[in-house]
């Protein structure tokens, strides 16, 4: 638990249910109290607490528990043939090949658990604090594969989001992560940020201070700087992309992003396309302006510094030490109000999607999928992420694809969620 965030809960309860595969739509929970049913297994064998009719799931698969010390659901896995994915980042031992089991792994609300390669779960956790998302909300990623062999990527993505903010009850933290040197950065980044963000609008004079002017670019100023300074990877890094959005207690929101690095945001308002992100290549305009600022500029066709082709980033400290032309000093967009008649939506993505698709593109494709969904449908948001993942598929990007996609259109409000604090 980190020391910027001490609630606890006495009490948990963790629900699981199969949103693709051949069990799909099997579903079930258990108590934190109720310590004769732990640990939950999962199998595709009895007596397997969620059973899972998969040839690709192993008999024993993998469990999940309540970690008294920590107060915390953990994911184990036994040994698994085919192995365990949290959100696309493999859990299991490294020696497969030995049946060892893998560390336990945290489990946060809103996580998705993959046995084998197509059956996912999605993790929902019910504590003290109790809250409905109150718009659709979808996530959807996939390493990709290198098309020459089929061989999976790396996955050094991270996708998260948190609604509400722990000591908030109308601020949400939204963010994709993407590592490169490895996933560790990715990983620190999408933990400490959110646990940043939290910290300082838990501060009453300076939450009343976004709400009453409308705008939250200090908060997260301040909660990158305080995050790169938190942050101890000297040879990895990551992109951080977050929206930040909240309610004003009349069914209006507002939304802001920032950013370092090239995982980018998009968003529709009353039919408007809105850039919440600004890129950080360094073939970027804007980069490219910024380092001629700083006396350095780049020489003609110099699309690279360090081997690096961003310039802005959290981490990579040892690179930032050699070349002052590094940055972790974050874009800021404008603040976008969002009303119930605004039919507004925000698309983030890792790089992954954003080659292959472009912004306009990724517009027509919502409004194609939106018009295919039942406008009063459950779940409507999720299909469109993973509608929008399938694209980037079919377009064979070549690099790890995150999405997150929240539709905050009055008649999409569906996805609800019970965060642990």
């Amino acid at each position: 638990m980190s020391p910027y965030l001490s609630v606890r809960s006495a009490g948990s309860s963790l629900t699981l249910e199969l949103i693709s595969g051949p069990s799909r739509g099997d579903r079930c929970s258990i108590s934190s109290t109720n310590t004769s049913r732990l640990p939950l297994t999962l199998g595709r064998v009895s007596p397997s607490d969620l059973l899972v009719k998969d040839s690709e799931v192993s008999g024993k698969h993998a469990l999940i528990n309540w970690n008294l010390n920590k107060l915390k659901w953990e994911l184990v896995d036994m040994g698994s043939l085919n192995g365990t994915l949290l959100n696309s980042q493999s859990v299991n031992h490294p020696d497969s090949g030995r049946r060892h089991w893998g560390d336990p792994i945290e489990l946060a609300c809103g996580d998705i658990i993959t046995l084998g390669t197509t059956s996912k779960i999605r993790v929902q956790i019910a504590s003290e604090t109790k809250c409905q998302v109150p718009f659709g909300l979808g996530v959807a990623s996939d390493p990709m594969a290198l098309r020459r062999g089929g061989k999976k990527l790396p996955m050094e993505d991270v996708c998260y989001y948190h609604w509400p903010l722990p000591g908030t009850d109308q601020f949400g933290l939204f963010g994709i992560c993407d590592g490169h040197g490895g996933a560790a950065a990715a990983k620190s980044a999408s933990k400490i940020l959110p646990e940043m963000v939290a910290s300082i609008l838990s501060d009453s004079l300076k939450r009343e201070k976004v709400l009453s002017r409308q705008d939250a670019s200090e908060v997260l100023r301040d909660a990158l700087s305080r995050t790169e300074a938190f942050m101890n990877h000297h040879y990895e890094g990551c992109t951080a992309t977050v929206l930040l959005v909240w309610a004003d207690g009349h069914e209006n929101f507002y939304a802001q992003c920032a950013n370092v690095g090239d995982s980018a945001c998009v968003m529709n308002v009353d039919g408007k396309q809105i850039k919440m992100t600004e890129d950080h290549r360094v073939t970027s305009y804007s980069e490219r302006q910024r380092i001629k600022e700083i006396g350095e500029p780049l020489k003609d066709g110099e699309t690279r510094l360090c081997g690096l082709n961003l310039a802005r980033m959290l981490g990579d400290k040892y690179m930032k030490e050699q070349d002052s032309r590094f940055s972790s000093e974050p874009y800021i967009s404008q603040v976008v109000h969002i009303n119930q008649a605004s039919r507004a939506f925000a698309l983030l993505a890792s790089d992954g999607f954003w080659d292959v698709i472009s912004p306009k593109k990724a517009m027509q494709l919502v409004f194609q999928m939106k018009e295919r969904c039942s406008p009063d449908g459950e779940n409507s948001a999720e299909k469109v992420a993973n509608f929008l993942l399938s694209e980037a598929r079919t377009l064979r990007t070549k690099d790890n694809t995150s999405i997150i996609f929240l539709d905050f259109d009055t008649n999409s409000r569906k996805s609800s969620c019970k965060l642990d604090p």
